[in-house]
């Protein structure tokens, strides 16, 4: 607003017309406005620096050329004391300054109502942002203990199985040891034989020689060689296992979405399911 010229008080008219009466449309000096505001009739009108405010003119009724001073409610608009009397006879009134500050009082009440609900509003949107903070942490925190103890459980499966697998081959190699023994024993026995034809071919052929040889070839019949048994094998057969067969062994968890009043009025619009 551009700043307004030097103004003359206009009850005294000599000093300076420093403030401005909002409600008489006038310029005051401070001698008279602390007179004006004295009087019962304007001990509430309010005051604005003349530097502050430039008035547009007071307002006057375009049919008597009076200002207003009163507002029809019948009609909503204010009139002069002559249209009270004229065009409005018959409509209910008020004063003009009651109505304005009726008015102000109501929107100042009104204002402050709606800066203390939406302060409150704030301080619950505060809280209930940290109360759902800590809710998540609880559920990460939830989440990561469960997933430790399914770890937990997956080493302790993994040892035992490799204590398993271990136990069951050191058993099937004991095996093989013992049958490497019995098939080292044979083989010494046919080593011993082989010396004994080796020796026996050093002989005369005489009788001696013949029940040696005949006594030989009892030994020879003796000596079983047992067949190679069936080796063991070990295999491991892998589970097909996806992230999703994963995630099934945790539980779960539900984030419910804000709603606002706007969006609970419209779910109150719509048809209930049948």
């Amino acid at each position: 607003m551009a700043q307004a010229a030097s103004k003359t008080c206009e009850i005294c008219i000599s000093a300076t017309g420093s403030q401005y009466c909002l409600e008489c449309e006038q310029y005051f000096c401070e001698n008279c406005k602390t007179f004006h505001s004295r009087q019962k009739i304007s001990k509430t009108h309010q005051f604005q620096s003349s530097s502050d405010v430039i008035p547009e003119g007071k307002s006057k009724c375009k049919d008597h050329n009076e200002d207003f001073s009163f507002v029809c409610k019948t009609c909503n608009v204010v009139v002069c004391s002559s249209c009270v009397t004229g065009s409005h006879t018959g409509h209910a009134f008020s004063k003009l300054m009651d109505s304005i500050t009726q008015l102000k009082e109501k929107n100042t009440t009104y204002l402050r109502r709606k800066i203390q609900q939406s302060t409150q509003n704030m301080k619950q949107i505060e809280e209930g942002t940290k109360e759902f903070d800590v809710k998540v942490e609880e559920v990460v925190k939830a989440i990561t203990n469960e997933g430790t103890k399914l770890k937990a459980m997956v080493d302790k499966c993994v040892a035992e199985m490799i204590s398993s697998v271990n136990d069951q081959s050191r058993r099937e190699k004991d095996k093989l040891t013992k049958i490497m023994a019995d098939t080292r024993m044979d083989l010494k026995a046919g080593s011993d034989l082989d010396k004994q034809i080796y020796e026996l071919d050093k002989m005369r052929n005489d009788g001696n020689l013949l029940k040696s040889l005949q006594k030989l070839t009892d030994d020879i019949a003796k000596l079983t060689i047992k067949p190679i048994p069936e080796f063991p094998n070990i295999k491991y057969t892998a589970k097909s296992a996806t992230d999703n067969d994963v995630k099934q062994l945790f539980g779960n968890y539900i984030i419910s979405e804000m709603r606002t009043q706007q969006t609970m009025n419209r779910e109150r619009e719509l048809p209930s399911p049948k």
